[in-house]
């Protein structure tokens, strides 16, 4: 098995997108809001505090002194995976061009920052968000028979 199945991941950061919230309840052209990958990796960590460390990565960003995080491990199997699916998988991603970023910065849910490390990379940030069909298998449990 994958780290991603044995901690149920697509199910985790699927809840986390969930969470992002619907500014305008009428809804809006442009459909739902993206978020970045570390956005999305201080989500995760929130709701499930002792997954990064299960997984022996940081949530990620600038100073860590690590090669790997959570946000990186994150982006890079979300985007495995809409590769490999394509519209079947209720996730959506972007990218946010690095051109004239200098910082992006981010509060945790303890209050401490993080600092994004892409910036001044030369790489662009990874956004994501529920697709319209993601949102409605949010709201609706699937049922599984054995």
């Amino acid at each position: 098995m994958s780290a991603w199945n044995d901690f149920d991941l697509d199910t985790k950061v699927r809840d986390a997108l969930t969470t992002v919230p619907i500014v305008n309840e009428a809804g809006h052209h442009y459909g739902r809001a993206w978020i970045t990958t570390y956005q999305l990796a201080i989500k995760i960590h929130e709701l499930n505090e002792d997954l990064a460390a299960r997984l022996n990565l940081k949530v990620g960003g600038l100073g860590t002194g690590e090669q790997s995080s959570l946000a990186q491990y994150l982006a890079r199997q979300i985007s495995a995976q809409i590769k490999r699916l394509g519209n079947g998988y209720p996730i959506e991603g972007a990218f946010l061009s690095g051109i004239a970023l200098t910082e992006l910065s981010f509060k945790m849910h303890d209050g401490s920052s993080l600092t994004s490390s892409v910036t001044g990379s030369g790489y662009d940030l990874s956004l994501f968000r529920l697709s319209a069909t993601g949102t409605q298998a949010a709201a609706t449990p699937q049922v599984t028979s054995s």
